[in-house]
This record gives C-alpha cells, structure tokens and sequence, in this order.
C-alpha cells in the first residue's frame, strides 16, 4: 500500500447560499489553500476535516491500494484524483496523488 499526499487546492464561499439558507455558525472550516497532508495508506491524516475525509476516503483507499485511471481516464495522472468536500456552503476542492513510497505498517 501508498501513501498519498493530499493538497488543498482551492476554497470557495458562497455567500449568498449562507445568508439565504446557512444558520449562522461561528467556526467552519480551518484548511488553508496549498496546505498538504500525507495520509499513511489510506488512515485519515491528522488535522483533516472528517467531513471531507468521507467526501474522499474511498479515492484515497483505491489511489493507495494501486487503483488508477478512475473514471477511465478523468485525470491526466492516472495516479491522481480531484475531490472536493461535501459542504455546499464552502467547498474544498482537494488534489489526491499517490506516491511511491510505501506506507508505514500499523502495528
């Protein structure tokens, strides 16, 4: 199994959904453009939104099991996927890569 690195790629706002149908909510989302985690296999990294983890967990699991050319042939790196978070308020669009190095056993 692989590790991947997963990449921040962009963050939208969409501030009209908010205001028309959002409760107001102190604190939602703390991922920063270009930030980058290493998930180990395909264990959640540490500090990742749990909400975008299930949006991208089972790509993460097929990309570090070898899986590759999802969807025959969306992405130019077969070894790739772009993935973005469940909230419809505040989308994360994330890029998943798998690596060549192997993932630290578990035990």
């Amino acid at each position: 199994m692989k590790k991947c690195r997963i990449t921040v790629m962009k963050k939208a706002c969409y501030e009209d959904l908010m205001e028309k149908y959002e409760n107001p909510i102190e604190h939602a989302c703390d991922l920063q453009e270009g930030q980058v985690f290493i998930a180990n296999g395909w264990e959640k990294p540490s500090g990742m939104c749990d909400s975008a983890w299930e949006s991208m967990s089972a790509f993460v699991m097929t990309l570090a099991h070898g899986g590759e050319n999802l969807y025959n042939g969306w992405m130019k790196n077969k070894k790739a996927a772009m993935i973005s978070c469940n909230d419809g308020f505040r989308p994360v669009s994330f890029l998943i890569e798998a690596l060549e190095e192997e993932a630290e056993s578990c035990e």
